[in-house]
């Protein structure tokens, strides 16, 4: 890389259906370039997925630390839960792996919690103390708990268990909402009890709301009723992308420090 890569890094957010790259402006919590998305492998193998990695990487010609997300929960880049990808990923080093096959220092990291650190720098909570708590509603449900500003990590609220004795995610997530075809108003109904619930356990500060269906946030947030003011991310889906940029050049510089 040229002297750019002082002022720019580059994530990846690994999910289900997508995976996208892109580098980063670090100083802004932006992107420096238009974004690159490529359907994640129907089988969603480890040997897969790097591929896929690997090729997002070449596209841009990036050789300099990076940071990756992952859908489930990471431990010092391992691999331990995989609910929405391939279940061989369990128990795979994925910072080593990625970090032999480029040579590059990288940092691997859950994909909720790096679209909370972004929201925390750049997005809705930039200027929020205290806790915040960072969901992100989609296929299913991450979250991500600041406060002042340091990460919890592997938090996963959406397995939770609500009062209904439901699944959080398999009641409220907004795949759920589509595949029963529920009105707005109807979903906003099981999103009550379950930021309810988190609020009455924590007693944050703000919810932030993340996930696509963050674009149409003024459909249902305005329909619940919390003592917490909750609002949509500040930037959308590119939190994982941003996020994992962020940390993997601060980690990349703790390394040489």
């Amino acid at each position: 890389m040229n002297d750019t890569s002082a002022t720019q890094g580059f994530g990846i957010d690994i999910g289900g259906s997508g995976i996208k790259g892109a580098p980063v402006d670090l100083g802004k919590g932006e992107f420096a370039a238009e974004r690159v998305r490529v359907d994640t492998p129907e089988e969603s193998t480890p040997d897969n997925v790097i591929a896929v990695v690997l090729e997002v990487l070449q596209q841009f010609g990036w050789d300099a630390p990076f940071g990756c997300t992952f859908p489930g929960i990471v431990k010092r880049g391992v691999i331990s839960s995989a609910a929405n990808v391939d279940s061989s990923w369990v128990g795979v080093n994925l910072e080593k792996e990625l970090a032999e096959r480029t040579g590059q220092h990288v940092t691997i990291v859950n994909d909720a919690d790096s679209a909370g650190v972004a929201e925390d720098r750049f997005g809705a909570a930039a200027d929020v103390d205290g806790v915040v708590i960072v969901t992100t509603l989609g296929t299913g449900i991450g979250s991500a708990v600041l406060h002042d500003g340091k990460l919890l990590p592997n938090t996963e609220f959406g397995h939770l268990y609500l009062h209904h004795h439901h699944e959080a995610e398999k009641y409220a997530a907004a795949s759920v909402r589509e595949e029963k075809e529920l009105s707005w108003e109807d979903w906003a109904e099981r999103l009550q009890v379950f930021y309810s619930h988190l609020e009455f356990i924590f007693s944050p500060d703000l919810f932030v709301v993340g996930g696509g269906v963050s674009k149409k946030a003024d459909r249902f947030l305005p329909l619940l009723e919390l003592d917490t003011p909750i609002v949509p991310a500040g930037l959308r889906n590119d939190g994982g992308i941003i996020g994992a940029a962020l940390l993997a050049a601060e980690r990349a510089a703790q390394a040489v420090s």
